[in-house]
């Protein structure tokens, strides 16, 4: 008798995070305003659960114009102010004052390689995304030396809370990797 799929253990039972497990982790992403959202929320997320700020994306998403970098690339001190004082965020100066830094960023990225979806895939084999096999949820990594490499450029040009660890999260986030265990239907 087969055994039935099941999917990658880290999503639980919380049905929000099912459903961004379903239909959005591992998902190929090139779009690069959606490349800048999950840079904003990984960085976020920098020691605490995904799902804390997975459950705060839609103020994020307010908070930061939609994540439309060309926007929040301009916002000013008085607009972390506001954002400190009363967004559904996580209400961290550094980590809001490094989305702002890190669209300035991403636009000078951009018009160095194209798109940031371009300069991304400049570290991977081929230029195209991993598709990993793992069995289970304990071999899965949680940096590699694709993400040690992108982090360190990253670094370099002055991006905030984006080391190796994150970089990796977010690699899993937009596809980069995918790291769907081998049993998982979504893989």
């Amino acid at each position: 008798m087969k055994a039935t799929p099941k999917r990658c253990s880290w999503c639980g039972t919380d049905e929000l995070y099912i459903k961004y497990h379903d239909n959005e982790w591992g998902k190929f992403v090139q779009d690069d305003q959606i490349l800048y959202e999950f840079l904003i929320l990984e960085g976020a997320q920098a020691g605490l659960s995904w799902i804390t700020i997975l459950k705060r994306r839609d103020s994020y998403g307010l908070a930061f114009a939609n994540f439309d970098f060309n926007i929040v690339a301009n916002y000013t001190q008085e607009k972390i102010e506001e954002l400190l004082s009363s967004s559904n965020i996580v209400k961290h100066r550094g980590k809001i004052g490094s989305a702002i830094t890190n669209a300035k960023l991403f636009i000078e990225v951009r018009k160095e390689y194209g798109s940031f979806f371009n300069y991304l895939y400049s570290f991977m084999p081929n230029n195209k995304p991993i598709l990993n096999n793992f069995d289970s949820q304990s071999e899965v990594p949680t940096r590699t030396k694709i993400s040690d490499s992108i982090s360190k450029d990253m670094k370099k040009r002055g991006f905030k809370f984006f080391g190796t660890t994150i970089c990796y999260a977010f690699m899993q986030a937009v596809g980069m990797v995918n790291d769907h265990i081998s049993s998982c239907p979504f893989r």
